[in-house]
């Protein structure tokens, strides 16, 4: 069973995304909340595996929600709501250490799943958001030598794959083993790597010339 949370300060939004979730067999809403001012005490009362965020909060907006919850919070996957496809906003968003967006006007089956995704490791975004992610890291200048961090062969060439923007389960079927082999050794990435999404192991790789 999934739990998930909502951060909206919509309340008709929230109230449908709720009733969405409760409809869904393995999705359950653990809370609703409309801003982001009692952030850690609300997840600590709710203990949710995704957060679902919407960008444009009062007071506290989602993307420094999003940092606080990745500080405070690292096993928390965080889905990001947005109206429009607003590649700036996104793109922070993504950096904070969201695993992925959603537009409002998604139908429910593309909410569910995206919930689904980001809960099994696996990056919801659009291929022009995943491309600006990968393009601004390449172009630092900073990024110089690649460092060690004792990656396996196996490890390098699963972490090759969430760079290139694909999932557990393409990435299993093109080196022949199974979904749980790949969790596996991405789990062990993330300890290597001290990160804790997909999005923060591919920015690292990068970052760092790994791959």
């Amino acid at each position: 069973m999934i739990n998930v949370v909502i951060f909206d300060d919509n309340n008709y939004r929230r109230e449908s995304l709720e009733m969405l979730l409760q409809m869904t067999g393995n999705i359950k809403c653990s809370g609703t909340f409309p801003d982001c001012i009692n952030l850690a005490e609300d997840i600590k009362a709710t203990n949710p595996d995704v957060v679902l965020m919407d960008i444009d909060m009062p007071e506290i907006n989602g993307i420094e929600a999003t940092e606080m919850i990745k500080k405070y919070f690292p096993s928390v996957h965080v889905l990001m709501q947005t109206v429009f496809d607003d590649n700036e906003k996104v793109f922070a968003s993504i950096c904070a250490g969201a695993e992925g967006y959603i537009l409002k006007k998604s139908t429910p089956a593309q909410i569910i799943k995206a919930v689904e995704d980001v809960y099994n490791g696996d990056a919801a975004m659009t291929g022009s958001i995943a491309k600006q992610v990968l393009e601004a890291f390449r172009n630092q200048k900073f990024f110089q030598t690649p460092a060690n961090f004792s990656l396996t062969n196996k490890e390098k060439i699963i972490l090759s794959g969430l760079v290139n923007g694909l999932s557990y389960k393409m990435i299993a079927a093109e080196n022949n083993i199974s979904y749980h082999t790949v969790n596996s050794h991405v789990k062990k990435i993330y300890e290597k790597l001290h990160v804790h999404s997909v999005s923060e192991a591919v920015a690292k790789a990068i970052k760092e010339k790994i791959v």
